[in-house]
């Protein structure tokens, strides 16, 4: 395949980039579904920062496609329903804090870090390569994400 023959179907690298981050988006909420966890929204968090650094790790082109491509989101409305499911998951904040808006703001956000951080020291070589390097990233994104929770008050 000739570098030129993408842009067949694409009208620039920014469109392609963007129909690789959309396929991203649904690898990446398939890996988040499939880490499941009881239904306690803590525990859902928990599992969403665990399949997080697993994404990262396990799908590394489609992680910096999605991460990585600085595309301008509002130009492509694909994008953004591809955002859906993972933006569903990430408001169980709300129910962690209940009429506390400021609050679940700034516990997403701090959610949102601990896991993109977990999921960078992996991909450098923190915990060293392979399944149990993943295994131990991923499990203490969880117990990260879990203290968070039930530290978030300091985080206002």
């Amino acid at each position: 395949v000739s570098a030129a023959a993408p842009y067949r179907h694409f009208t620039d690298r920014d469109d392609l980039l963007a129909a690789v981050a959309v396929r991203a988006l649904r690898t990446f909420a398939d890996m988040v579904a499939e880490e499941g966890g009881p239904d306690r929204p803590e525990q859902q968090l928990a599992a969403m920062a665990s399949g997080y650094v697993r994404f990262a790790a396990e799908q590394q082109a489609l992680f910096d496609a999605l991460f990585n491509a600085e595309l301008d989101k509002s130009k492509y409305p694909e994008l953004t329903r591809a955002w859906v499911p993972i933006d569903a998951r990430l408001d169980l904040v709300n129910e962690i804090c209940p009429g506390d808006e400021a609050t679940a703001a700034a516990l997403a956000a701090a959610l949102e870090a601990t896991a993109h951080g977990y999921a960078t020291l992996l991909r450098d070589g923190e915990y060293g390569a392979g399944p149990e390097a993943v295994r131990v990233a991923a499990d203490r994104a969880a117990a990260a994400t879990l203290a968070l929770i039930a530290g978030r008050q300091a985080l206002r």
